[in-house]
């Protein structure tokens, strides 16, 4: 047994580097290719947790304001405050939503050759914050696509490297006259490697991509719950504010 193993080992080095250096030009393809992959899974994860935390934090500033504001019917003030925290989806879409009350509120009050009958106002400022909501969750979701690609990929590029260097040893086997295990080895833990290379990449980036997932929808819930309570204040002021 002992011989056996010497004589796998014999002719295989079985470090990174000399694998590295024993590998084919397809296997290092594939693993320079999962390295690229890697490096747009990692950006796209630093980028959206920098953005994710500043729009959480923004969030929340936010919205207590907002509330405040409200109560004491300062509209444009809430506008302003809103600008003053431009990575926070909620204010965008609670922003929009104020700009379009106070255009509708100074249009039902002029009439002239331009007027153009009455409208709902209610429906108006719906509209401008669904359209607002639509923009922000794109916004948010920006990059997530490429991370879904890197870790539903990574393992079959990975894969596609494992078969393609077994084949090899096989046929390096066949052509050396049936060597035995020392023969197609090395050959077969170097593809293993491009295997192991592709589920290091995937992994983090499900992972992520799905906890990324779960923060949007909590911030599409946000904006909703915002959104509800400023047209329930709409309502309420009707067109006497």
């Amino acid at each position: 047994m002992e011989d056996l193993i010497l004589l796998a080992n014999a002719g295989a080095d079985f470090s990174l580097s000399g694998m590295w250096t024993q590998m084919g030009f397809f296997a290092k393809a594939v693993l320079v290719f999962l390295a690229v992959m890697f490096l747009i899974a990692l950006a796209i994860i630093f980028e959206r947790l920098r953005a994710y935390g500043r729009a959480k934090r923004q969030s929340l500033a936010y919205i207590m304001m907002l509330r405040t504001f409200l109560q004491e019917r300062k509209m444009q003030e809430a506008v302003a405050a809103a600008q003053q925290h431009p990575d926070s989806p909620v204010a965008k879409v609670v922003g929009a939503g104020l700009r379009e009350y106070l255009e509708g509120l100074e249009a039902l009050r002029e009439e002239g050759p331009d007027d153009v009958g009455d409208f709902d106002l209610v429906d108006a400022v719906n509209r401008q914050m669904e359209r607002a909501k639509e923009r922000e969750t794109a916004s948010l979701k920006r990059g997530l696509t490429w991370l879904a690609t890197v870790g539903s990929t990574a393992p079959f590029v990975g894969l596609l490297g494992t078969v393609v260097g077994i084949v090899n040893s096989f046929q390096g086997l066949s052509s050396d006259g049936g060597g035995g295990l020392g023969a197609v080895s090395g050959g077969i833990s170097e593809a293993l490697v491009a295997t192991a290379v592709g589920l290091i990449v995937a992994i983090p980036a499900v992972m992520l991509f799905n906890a990324f997932n779960a923060r949007v929808e909590s911030f599409h819930i946000d904006m909703n719950d915002v959104a509800s309570e400023l047209i329930d204040f709409v309502l309420k002021e009707g067109r006497y504010t």
